[in-house]
């Protein structure tokens, strides 16, 4: 069967299916990896995209020619395009998933698929976009000018990157540079398998680069693709100089099927601690609802890299579970997530 793209706030009226975000009044089917919506039997999978693609292998057929989403992402359009296209879709499946993992969780397989990420991100971006002059209403306007627009460049753009290079090029030089420092030693990774914990230790002379999250957001630092490739622990804490970021990667904030990630834990009261004992500066942190829960120094801090670590450890062993995303909306109140903390319209 065949879909056809409509705006979600238009297409609570009709009968949809909805990929990667959450489902509405009249939606039928719902294939996401979101946290706290059920995933139809046969088709759970990592990525939403994965789910599309096995929907459309194992031909089933629902009461519905509408898809839709409530954000706009990398995940989110090849999943639609997937139903949408489902022959061109499957002839072209390992690199259009790529292209989704690379939006999602910063990985990637293919360079290509990492560029065309990067440049799907710079569509959506209203500073860079060719379609910036069509980016300025509501945030469900964009999404809608977004999904048309590169539905219909999509393999374009995976199968002939170099046709949009001026959207991809400054990037990727960010994650040559980052990719370069890690084989040269200048970035450094020890892994605490224990605790699903990689300290990345930068050298002092590294300087910040810059590298695209989902759609919107923009990470300074080392690219996350170059950390995320080089080891597949899901907690990430990056040290250069006495400057401190630790990230929850966003595969434990899905349903993530491929191994049930730790689960993540209250990064603030952390903050508050380190923040008490810090002479040089202040120390923030996400809720464990973020995409990306961080915590971070605000500037230098005057704290050794032993004691931060020292601290960050015992907190992930010690501290409460703050957040289960395969609990269902609906169960019972002991559980990590309810209705209210899964968002209804975030990029992911």
């Amino acid at each position: 069967m065949s879909f056809r793209y409509l705006e979600y706030h238009a297409a609570r009226d009709v009968a949809n299916v909805v990929v990667d975000g959450a489902p509405n009044d009249s939606t039928v089917l719902t294939l996401t990896h979101w946290p706290g919506i059920g995933q139809p039997p046969g088709f759970a999978a990592d990525l939403s995209a994965q789910m599309s693609f096995e929907f459309v292998r194992s031909g089933a057929s629902v009461d519905a020619d509408v898809v839709t989403n409530n954000h706009f992402d990398q995940d989110g359009l090849v999943a639609m395009y997937a139903l949408i296209e489902p022959d061109g879709a499957l002839h072209h499946q390992d690199l259009l998933i790529d292209v989704a993992a690379a939006g999602d969780f910063a990985t990637y397989r293919y360079r290509q698929a990492a560029q065309t990420s990067m440049a799907i991100a710079a569509y959506a971006d209203p500073r860079r976009s060719p379609f910036a002059a069509d980016l300025t209403g509501p945030y469900e306007e964009q999404c809608a000018v977004l999904y048309e627009r590169l539905l219909e460049r999509l393999l374009d753009m995976v199968l002939h990157p170099s046709e949009f290079s001026e959207l991809w090029d400054d990037e990727d030089r960010q994650l040559t540079g980052s990719e370069a420092a890690l084989a040269s030693g200048a970035i450094t990774i020890e892994e605490r398998p224990d605790i699903d914990l990689a300290i990345v230790d930068i050298a002092q002379s590294e300087p910040p680069r810059r590298g695209h999250r989902f759609a919107t957001d923009e990470h300074l630092g080392v690219h996350p693709m170059a950390i995320n490739n080089a080891t597949g622990c899901l907690r990430i804490l990056q040290v250069h100089g006495r400057r401190y970021t630790y990230t929850d990667r966003y595969e434990s904030w899905v349903q993530y099927r491929s191994r049930r990630p730790l689960p993540r834990v209250d990064l603030r009261p952390l903050a508050r601690s380190l923040g008490a004992i810090d002479a040089a500066t202040a120390w923030t942190a996400s809720g464990p609802s973020s995409l990306t829960a961080q915590l971070q120094t605000v500037e230098e801090s005057s704290l050794d890299r032993t004691v931060v670590l020292d601290h960050l450890i015992e907190h992930l062993r010690s501290a409460p579970h703050a957040w289960n995303p395969y609990a269902r909306q609906g169960d019972p109140p002991d559980r990590s997530v309810s209705a209210t903390d899964v968002p209804s319209n975030r990029p992911g």
